[in-house]
């Protein structure tokens, strides 16, 4: 009877996993590195919102806020455009958007802000992309004969193409809190008409619209998964949640809450783009001295 020999360590038996390191200044094998925001991502939370008990707002107002993406405070909002050469996790926000209002983790998405015709990202397709045909296709198609692609003009809206977004939300005084709060309940990306975007004979400034609106509320989650580069710390990005919640980003105020049927300022300030900026600043400040007027002393 032959003795029995101790197996070899490592013969005949799986190989141990392979830890992935989750910071890259401790990465050896680029193999072996994992970013810990991708880990992160799917375990996030956004923080809840606080309950607020209707009787406890002693105040309120509604406003509509432009947020220019040519602004270098806003640059958080509009890059990364091009995503093939940098980190997974690093999206812009209308590519945030649009992945997931397609997967279908986004579904309160509407036409307006009336928020009662809710759409589909099929349905929205209309908005984002045209297919159109050259004079030499048509040639061809009155031929009898099949238009080539390279006869078809195929145009749709990237995340490039974004030049603002439109942000719905309420301004409210928490007499429970003693302070003045926000809260975001819908935001819109804004671009050229997608008809029109490469017509020169259009003004630019004219040919702008909102592509769709997002009850925003019910996007928290998918927010707080989505990182925002950060310039003071690459490795803690902050979430577009945060970044949203927090306002850090600069707006102008281009409608108010009011009995004219919240007509914009553009209404009733017509052709005088200083004035209309006066008046902006004219609302928001009435609104920060809102929580000073509510005390006594």
């Amino acid at each position: 009877m032959m003795p029995l020999r101790a197996q070899e360590p490592g013969v005949g038996q799986p190989a141990p996993p392979v830890k992935k390191e989750t910071f890259l200044l401790n990465v050896v094998d680029r193999d072996q590195y994992e970013s810990a925001v991708v880990q992160r991502n799917n375990n996030d939370q956004p923080m809840p919102y606080p309950y607020v008990e209707e009787s406890d707002v002693l105040w309120s107002k509604s406003v509509w806020e432009v947020i220019d993406l040519d602004e270098r405070i806003n640059a958080a909002l509009y890059y990364p455009t091009d995503t093939l050469n940098i980190e997974s996790y690093r999206r812009s926000l209308f590519d945030v958007l649009i992945a997931n209002i397609k997967n279908g983790r986004i579904k309160s998405v509407y036409a307006d802000t009336y928020f009662k015709e809710k759409r589909t990202y099929s349905e929205l397709q209309a908005s984002l992309q045209r297919v159109d045909t050259t004079d030499a296709g048509i040639a061809q198609f009155n031929a009898g004969d099949r238009v080539s692609e390279e006869y078809i003009d195929r145009r749709a809206i990237g995340a490039a193409d974004i030049e603002q977004y439109l942000i719905y939300g309420t301004w409210y005084f928490d007499k429970r809190m003693g302070e003045l709060k926000y809260r975001l309940l819908a935001m819109a990306p804004v671009a050229p008409d997608v008809n029109f975007i490469d017509d020169e004979s259009v003004d630019p400034d004219e040919n702008l619209v909102p592509l769709f609106w997002v009850w925003y509320p019910s996007v928290r989650k998918v927010m707080e998964e989505a990182k925002v580069y950060n310039p003071g710390n690459e490795f803690r990005p902050i979430s577009f949640d945060a970044l949203l919640n927090a306002r850090r980003f600069n707006s102008i105020i281009v409608k108010e809450g009011n009995v004219f049927d919240n007509r914009a300022i553009k209404d009733y300030i017509k052709d005088n783009a200083l004035f209309q900026l006066l008046e902006s600043n004219r609302i928001k400040e009435a609104i920060r001295d809102k929580e000073q007027d509510m005390w006594n002393y």
